[in-house]
This record gives structure tokens, sequence and C-alpha cells, in this order.
């Protein structure tokens, strides 16, 4: 596994730096650095159910959108630090132990073959809640396939319908195509939703999209294409969370999504057929970025 990060091509920047010797694009190196373990009841509710989805920020991201609210730690110079892969497998452990109805590892795909190898370790260890793979949507496809048989539910974003947008926002014009065909692989792997007794999501794909100010259209794109091709394959997470913060340089961003931007969002979905989720109001808050502090990582041996 070590020598996927020699020449790195891990996400779909394939930048190819040699990770042991420098960072690649993304930011990292062969060391996994994380921000916060913690259990986390903001996501879709079958996913943090009563207790919690059992989630880690990693640092860095392949991705660079110019509102991330996870900036502290998405950027190369990101907040976090260094956790071995013995550690990381106990991290999981103990979100197990405390009771998370899962493991969400959130922008993760620098990370894939350690985080493999973590799983490998803490399953050996009596691990045996589901695992989420919180994603961007900006995967390989290659990268993913190394995933199959490891993860149980996708937790991919699909930002864009346009190429202009994501260049603009994520300086990535790529991403509608790049992020289609992973999503197709993720939904290839887990299948139809799948839930417990207790209404948990056990296996499936819930593909969010968060509105941005401004791109009702491109988010109606999204809608349906979302629609024709994956249909009741996958769940969809319309979200309207975004909270500006720092967006002097794109003033256009530089607002909250208006109720009538959503509830029009929200009449398509359902005209459309998708099932999934929506959320309130009361969701828009700066409160929903945790501190990424390093709380709930494991130490690391010495």
């Amino acid at each position: 596994m070590t020598e996927l990060v020699k020449n790195c091509r891990l996400c779909p920047r394939a930048c190819g730096a040699d990770r042991t010797k420098t960072r690649g694009l993304c930011g990292a190196n062969d060391r996994i650095e994380a921000a916060r373990a913690s259990l986390h009841l903001w996501e879709e509710p079958p996913i943090s159910g009563t207790r919690g989805s059992g989630t880690v920020f990693f640092s860095h991201c392949s991705l660079g959108c110019v509102f991330c609210q996870n900036r502290q730690i998405s950027r190369r110079d990101a907040a976090g630090r260094e956790i071995t892969i013995p550690a990381l497998a106990s991290t999981f452990l103990s979100l197990q132990k405390q009771g998370a109805h899962n493991i969400n590892l959130v922008t993760g795909a620098h990370y894939v073959p350690q985080i493999i190898e973590a799983l490998r370790l803490a399953r050996g260890q009596g691990l045996s809640i589901p695992i989420v793979y919180n994603s961007s949507g900006y995967e390989c496809v290659e990268t993913l396939r190394l995933l199959e048989g490891w993860i149980d539910i996708y937790l991919p974003d699909y930002k864009y319908y346009s190429s202009y947008y994501a260049a603009r926002y994520s300086h990535a014009a790529d991403y509608r195509e790049t992020a289609v065909q992973a999503i197709t692989e993720m939904v290839r792997q887990t299948g139809a939703p799948q839930y417990d007794g207790d209404g948990l999501l056990r296996r499936g794909t819930v593909i969010r999209h968060l509105m941005l100010p401004g791109l009702a259209g491109d988010t109606a794109q999204v809608l349906r294409d979302i629609a024709a091709r994956f249909g009741g394959a996958a769940l969809v997470s319309l979200m309207r969370q975004y909270t500006p913060f720092g967006m002097q340089d794109w003033p256009e961003l530089d607002r909250r999504i208006t109720d009538e931007e959503y509830d029009d969002a929200c009449e398509l979905f359902r005209a459309l057929g998708l099932g999934g989720f929506f959320q309130q109001a009361e969701a828009v808050s700066e409160s929903f970025i945790p501190a990424f502090d390093g709380t709930g990582l494991e130490e690391s041996e010495t």
C-alpha cells in the first residue's frame, strides 16, 4: 500500500508526488494527519441516529473549494496532528465504545492506503459497526475500488453541474464528470439503501448537494441528473447549511440561501421522485463547524 503514495495518483489531481519525501498537491505526506474524532449528531438522521456518527476529520483535501467551512483543516497548511495507523485503529474502536452508530471518515481520499490498514487492524480487534466514507465526490474510481469491502455507506457530494462554477469555486472544471463516475462506482459497491430494525442506514449511498447562493439553476440540473442516473438506487440530501464567512473576495457567495431558493429546490426534488432528506432552516449555523483541536484522537505509541 505504501507504494501508492510514492507516485501519488490517489485523487483526480494525479500530482505524482513522492509523498514519502514531500507533500502532494493536496498538502499531505505519507503520514496520516487528522484534526478531530467525536460523536457527530449533525449528519442525516439514519447516519447520526440518537447517539451520533463516529466522525474522524482528516487534514488536507484535494479539491480546495473557496467557501469550504472546514478550511482550517482542508488547506495545504492545514491544522491537525500526525497519527499512526495503530492509533487510528484505536480511535475507531474508542468511537465504537462510546456508542457511535458508525465510523465516519471525512475527506480521507489521500489517506486511503493507511485507512484500509487501520480498518484491517480495528476489525481484528472487534470493530463491527458500519464504515461511512464522507467525500467531496471528487474521487478516482481506481482508489474507490481499493475500498470495496471496507466501506458500507458512501456519503459523496455532487457539488456542481456546470464546469464554469466548478472551475471558479473549486478549481476543478472536470468536477461533474469525475463525480458522476465516482458516485456510479459507489452505488455499484453498496447497492440500494439498506436499514436495520432501528431505521439506521447499514449500507447504501447518500448523495449530498449543498446549495450555493445564486446557483439555483445549477442545483436543478444536479437534481435532474441524479434522478436520471441513479433513481432509487441512492438517497439524496439537499442541504441549505451554506454559511459564508471570509468571503470578501467572492461577493456573489457572501450571503445565505433564501427560503424561496430552498423551497423551489425542494419542490423539484419531490417532482423528480427523489428519496432522501431536506434540511431545516435552523440547521444554518457556524456552530456546526467543530473545534479542530485534536479532540478524540488516540495517542500514537512511542
